[in-house]
């Protein structure tokens, strides 16, 4: 039987309705504080000239020597854990280990902090997954997120922040993982909560080492393409509903300190890339969780292929995210209150 026209109207309506309050989201999680950076590429400061070639040593560890690492390739993975644990007790941080079993292979996610002084139980946390995807020697996916983490921690190894800020390096975020319980990153979130953790922030790097000045060489899923640039050269800042502020405020914080192209939104859990990473954990429990990111297969042709090799990243550019990056996690850990 056929709908009547009067039903026909009615649905008409609700559709109409309902693409309209959509668009009506959209445009309020796209309205972010600051204005992102939009001139040339500025020579690098010595210091990031030091951390780019930084960045470049562990991509090439990660990606060239050791290559794919995964459940599959357990000694690589392996190889890969050591690697960062190594750096890190270089930097002298006390490595911590979360071990756990995924299809029958025993697991580690390394975890690393810097007690606060005076908020010692509020944490910010950030986090990159070093595993990759069957085939892949993931230079960008994640080498590029891994590499800015332990520059990230070099960075900061030595300040006195008034809150915790928690590093880790997660394991299994890859298929058949991605989503799923025995992910490393859902592991941890699960320990945090059942710990009562006040994690405030939680911050994925994720993919972060590709750009380009090419014209039209970023693509979105709808309806974003109606509301940012199509020109591959920023960083994006990407959350949940719930953490619409921890957008806001890390996005500010990036834009005053640092002079690189950047965007932000927050939007529904289920649109296309929003979750696609290791914050996605931590919504479940019922923390505020973002993604740091050069928005992946949105604009890099070989994301998860076998050419995802070092010699494809940007480490200049990585560079001054990553130190940006690093100012951001201060200015979290320091603030007085999160707006």
């Amino acid at each position: 039987m056929g709908l009547k026209p009067q039903s026909l109207h009615v649905a008409g309506f609700l559709l109409i309705l309902f693409v309209f309050l959509l668009f009506a989201l959209f445009l309020w999680t796209a309205q972010m504080v600051g204005k992102s950076y939009s001139g040339r590429f500025l020579p690098l400061s010595e210091q990031e000239k030091e951390i780019s070639s930084r960045l470049r040593d562990h991509v090439s560890m990660l990606a060239g020597e050791i290559g794919e690492r995964n459940i599959w390739l357990p000694q690589k993975l392996n190889a890969a854990a050591a690697y960062i644990e190594k750096v890190w007790q270089e930097q002298n941080f006390v490595v911590q280990h979360q071990e756990y079993e995924a299809r029958g292979v025993d697991s580690v996610n390394l975890i690393i902090e810097i007690r606060g002084t005076s908020l010692p139980d509020q944490i910010v946390l950030v986090g990159a997954h070093y595993d990759t995807v069957p085939g892949s020697p993931g230079a960008n996916d994640n080498g590029s997120g891994v590499a800015s983490l332990l520059e990230i921690s070099r960075l900061l190894a030595g300040r006195k922040p008034a809150r915790t800020i928690r590093l880790a390096a997660f394991t299994n975020e890859e298929p058949p993982f991605f989503l799923r319980r025995n992910m490393g990153s859902r592991v941890y979130a699960s320990r945090s909560r059942s710990l009562n953790e006040n994690i405030v922030g939680m911050l994925s790097l994720e993919t972060m080492g590709y750009y380009s000045e090419a014209p039209n060489s970023q693509e979105y899923p709808f309806p974003f393409s109606f509301f940012y640039p199509h020109t591959a050269n920023f960083i994006g800042f990407v959350g949940n509903i719930r953490s619409h502020r921890l957008v806001r405020f890390c996005l500010a914080a990036f834009r005053i300190t640092t002079q690189f192209p950047s965007e932000g939104t927050a939007a529904p859990g289920w649109t296309t890339g929003i979750g696609w990473s290791d914050h996605w954990s931590f919504w479940p429990e019922g923390y505020r969780a973002i993604m740091v990111t050069d928005t992946a297969f949105f604009r890099y042709a070989h994301y998860h292929t076998r050419a995802d090799t070092p010699e494809k990243i940007d480490y200049d550019r990585l560079a001054r995210v990553t130190k940006g990056l690093a100012e951001v996690i201060v200015e979290l850990a320091n603030t007085k209150k999160l707006r």
